[in-house]
């Protein structure tokens, strides 16, 4: 087994032991794991629970210990969420972020996207459209992030996935998918359906220069933690 010190004996034992292909979600009891390992189980008990607030195993009555698929929401998430407890103000600082990302791995994750992607895009737009212009009206915020998210579905990359994933949950945290200016989210979305048009029609740049004029506009809307907000 792989030694690591920055690692309990736990995690080092999910990233290094073989997967059972008959159930590859499958981990030992603590009692197996503790005679294997030579780790006390009450040790391994707080291991455990490290390992489900990172995302890393769930722990079910009678499934009992499952390793997950590895994401790197789950721990962003957490201190995120902290963090912006803390001090409301990060959650803007954290914003800036967010655009960054957006905005530096636009053109890589668009030219992944495929034909269905661009068709999910087209259905977010319209049932968006659908709940502003309906009576009464509803805020399209379950598909505004279902947008975002899913333009960079695609990149192999489980980092930048998971900073725009937790991004959203703090999002939904502190109230902003709460906000209901109708005329703020007309034009919302009236730069969701630029970006997804270019898309659809293979405009990198001109979806980029939409994004871009999106994050312009929404810089000047203001947020429960500061003078100013980004979304």
């Amino acid at each position: 087994m792989n030694q690591n010190p920055l690692l309990s004996e736990f995690l080092i034992y999910l990233a290094s032991s073989p997967v059972d292909p008959d159930n590859p979600g499958r981990v030992p009891s603590l009692y197996r794991l503790s005679l294997e390992l030579g780790v006390s189980i009450a040790k391994l008990r707080e291991q455990l629970e490290v390992a489900r607030g990172l995302g890393l195993v769930e722990v079910r009555p009678r499934t009992g210990i499952r390793r997950l698929t590895y994401s790197f929401a789950p721990a962003v998430r957490q201190s995120l969420l902290y963090g912006i407890a803390v001090n409301p103000a990060l959650f803007d600082v954290y914003s800036d972020l967010r655009n960054q990302l957006e905005a530096d791995y636009w053109h890589q994750a668009v030219e992944r996207l495929q034909p269905e992607d661009y068709e999910t895009l087209r259905k977010l737009v319209a049932q968006a459209w659908e709940k502003l212009r309906g009576f009464p009206i509803r805020i399209p915020q379950l598909e505004h992030r279902q947008l975002h998210l899913l333009i960079y579905q695609r990149l192999d990359n489980p980092f930048v996935t998971g900073l725009l994933e937790a991004f959203w949950d703090a999002y939904e945290a502190i109230g902003l998918n709460l906000y209901n200016d109708y005329s703020y989210l007309e034009q919302v979305w009236q730069y969701h359906e630029r970006m997804v048009e270019a898309i659809c029609k293979g405009d990198l740049e001109a979806g980029f220069q939409a994004l871009i004029e999106h994050k312009t506009f929404l810089k000047n809307r203001s947020s429960p933690g500061s003078n100013r907000d980004e979304k």
